[in-house]
């Protein structure tokens, strides 16, 4: 009998002090991980203090890096201890370290290829201080050249979106007006926007209108086969239950069928968003004195590259924003999707 109980509690302490040394160990790993884009911003400061400029650079006028490396240190300690006050934070902040530890060394690494050891084409690859350094002392007139574009970028999205909307739900209803249609939207679809700028540019009285059209046209495209695609996927025994219930068909198209097309229609509008950013850099050359991509075009003649990837950083940051809050506004509109599928 004492051999028993003796297996028994062998068997028990090799089953409870794994998991032991699991619960003592993990939140060591997980403090680690949180602590990691603190060590990878001490090594980016450390380095550049540490590390002589070679001279093929030429000198930025304020150290903007090491500033924009302080300012992350700063907000992320803010961040580290306000999560030990809020279990939500904690969990986003344990989930997000390890991608903000390897965006700094990214450009950690960055800093060094360039200012540091002009690895990288000095011309073509400028330093970060530099780079950062037009965001700065250039604000005023990015700031001007962002308003234009944001102009012409919302007013081609919203009406390449509405008419995409419009002509799939069309389609997907529609027999007649998907007959005549859906072989139109077939063949000039796939044709890029920028394609169009000689007929655009005589058919429309400015340079404004004939870049929304460029954009709109990009937009339209995906937003139209997607929500068409969306309504061709849509199981009948949907429009049977409603039909069997009274509804008729407005009911069905407004109740039914578009609710449940919403997925694929923001998909749409996802990649529509992505084409208008890609439109929109050659739309600006349509003889406009400001934006974004007319920016980015005028410095890459001057072989500034500095203003160049300066631009190209407002282009991703607005593009991120945008992007996300179309996903804030897709998961408010399909909350009821949660719990059905992988959310």
């Amino acid at each position: 009998m004492s051999n028993v109980l003796k297996k028994h509690h062998s068997v028990c302490r090799r089953r409870v002090l794994p998991a032991f040394f699991v619960e003592r160990s993990f939140p060591t790993v997980k403090q680690f991980i949180k602590a990691l884009p603190v060590l990878s911003i001490v090594l980016a400061l450390a380095l550049d203090a540490l590390l002589p400029d070679n001279l093929q650079h030429p000198a930025a006028e304020h150290p903007y890096f090491t500033w924009l490396l302080i300012a992350a240190l700063v907000l992320y300690l803010i961040v580290y201890i306000a999560s030990f006050a809020r279990p939500a934070l904690r969990e986003k902040l344990e989930y997000k370290a390890l991608f903000y530890a390897g965006a700094v060394l990214f450009f950690n690494i960055l800093n060094l290829l360039t200012v540091k050891f002009a690895v990288l084409p000095v011309l073509y690859f400028p330093s970060l201080d530099r780079v950062f350094g037009v965001l700065v002392e250039d604000s005023t007139f990015l700031a001007k050249c962002l308003a234009y574009s944001a102009r012409l970028l919302l007013i081609g999205w919203f009406c390449g979106a509405l008419v995409g909307m419009l002509t799939g739900i069309a389609i997907g209803f529609s027999k007649t007006f998907s007959y005549w249609v859906q072989p139109l939207v077939r063949v000039l679809g796939p044709i890029p926007s920028t394609a169009w700028i000689p007929i655009v540019l005589i058919a429309f009285p400015s340079a404004v209108s004939a870049s929304a059209f460029l954009i709109a046209l990009a937009v339209w495209f995906p937003t139209t086969v997607l929500t068409s695609s969306g309504i061709a996927s849509i199981p009948n025994s949907y429009f049977e239950v409603s039909s069997t219930l009274g509804a008729g068909s407005l009911y069905r198209i407004v109740k039914v069928g578009i609710p449940a097309a919403m997925p694929h229609m923001f998909l749409g509008l996802f990649n529509g968003t992505c084409s208008s950013f890609i439109t929109l850099v050659t739309a600006e050359m349509l003889g406009a004195k400001y934006g974004i991509g007319w920016y980015i075009n005028w410095q890459k003649e001057m072989m500034a590259y500095a203003n160049v990837y300066a631009g190209l950083i407002i282009i991703a940051v607005t593009f991120f924003i945008l992007i996300t809050l179309l996903f804030k506004f897709r998961d408010h509109v399909l909350a009821w999707q949660k719990g059905v599928i992988k959310w």
